[in-house]
């Protein structure tokens, strides 16, 4: 069986089901299904780069039942890869696997690791920047379309995922359903983390990939506004964010303090939803309502979250989160256009 081919299949219990239909209610959101096992299978996409083959890693959720809402692509931030943002596990706590989450309500669950991250490969000597990562997805978009026999995809990008999301989104906006971009950045006008980062071009210049450690996981939910998240969630992300890395590429850290907008709001021509956290630090309110005004695409909606920092899905009010998504994620086609 061929490397791009092979996958391994993992079973969730029930019981993590159970408590998932708890969140559930209080989100307002239904769980049909809440009960159903949750398989989980590694799979591999093949990217060409002239002459090179790049493999990248894809992890699938989905319950046995054919799901019924689509596929959604999840797509990781800078400083991690996606199993610890997308299905991270916390002991009590099952709320935090955001593919089981979606999966138990029907939806088909990817996400990757972008190349340099994670289990995908690491060895071209690039720092792995934000064009790049729209070219995996691109890759990956052709296998899970090959996969699953749907061609358009739901897209959720967090923070510099975003960004990927987004460039791939204005490149190929026929592939896409709908676009949620959380924690995303324009300009950067207005952004404290970014000026802060700003002060380390130098150093983000000198080498294609950067340290991270337990501390820079944590600064993540403590820069902007300390106590939007549990101390045991921030701390299983943690421990599985450095099971995969201890080094990250630099070419996203650049990219958003040097090369914005890598993103033209009047060419992403696809339903899209701007999500931001009441505090987070990433990009300022005027910046993202400028950027929302120029969407061409009038279904569009912009949300801002109470309570919220950079990291939404590993938060407390993280039902908050996925009651929005969901919403429109699952969102019904208009009956009238004005056509």
């Amino acid at each position: 069986m061929s490397r791009q081919s092979s996958r391994r299949h993992f079973i969730i219990g029930s019981a993590a089901g159970l408590a998932a239909a708890s969140i559930a209610t209080a989100a307002g959101a239904q769980t049909p299904g809440s009960k159903a096992r949750v398989v989980g299978s590694e799979h591999r996409a093949i990217k060409r780069v002239g002459g090179e083959t790049v493999n990248l890693y894809l992890w699938r959720k989905r319950t046995a039942a054919k799901p019924t809402r689509g596929v959604i692509v999840f797509s990781h931030g800078s400083s991690m890869a996606g199993t610890p943002v997308f299905d991270l596990q916390v002991p009590g706590k099952p709320q935090y696997s955001t593919m089981d989450w979606f999966a138990r309500l029907g939806y088909d669950t990817w996400c990757l690791d972008f190349e340099g991250y994670g289990r995908s490969d690491k060895q071209r000597p690039i720092n792995f920047d934000i064009a790049n990562g729209a070219d995996d997805l691109a890759a990956a978009c052709d296998y899970i379309a090959k996969t699953t026999g749907e061609s358009k995809h739901l897209h959720y990008g967090l923070s510099s995922g975003g960004l990927r999301a987004a460039v791939y989104a204005q490149r190929h906006p026929e592939r896409v359903k709908r676009l949620a971009l959380d924690a995303f950045v324009w300009t950067g006008k207005g952004s404290p983390t970014l000026e802060a980062r700003r002060k380390r071009i130098a150093d983000w210049r000198s080498t294609n990939r950067r340290p991270i450690d337990n501390a820079m996981v944590q600064s993540i939910f403590t820069r902007d506004h300390p106590g939007t998240a549990d101390a045991d969630v921030v701390d299983a992300f943690a421990k599985a964010i450095l099971a995969l890395d201890t080094t990250v590429p630099t070419g996203t850290y650049l990219d958003m303090t040097v090369n914005l907008p890598v993103v033209q709001p009047e060419k992403l021509d696809v339903p899209t939803l701007i999500m931001r956290g009441q505090f987070d630090g990433i990009a300022s309110l005027p910046d993202l309502v400028e950027f929302f005004d120029r969407l061409p695409n009038p279904d569009k909606q912009f949300t801002v979250m109470p309570g919220i920092a950079h990291s939404s899905l590993h938060e407390k009010n993280v039902a908050l989160v996925y009651h929005i998504l969901h919403s429109f994620f699952s969102q019904p086609a208009p009956v009238y256009t004005g056509g």
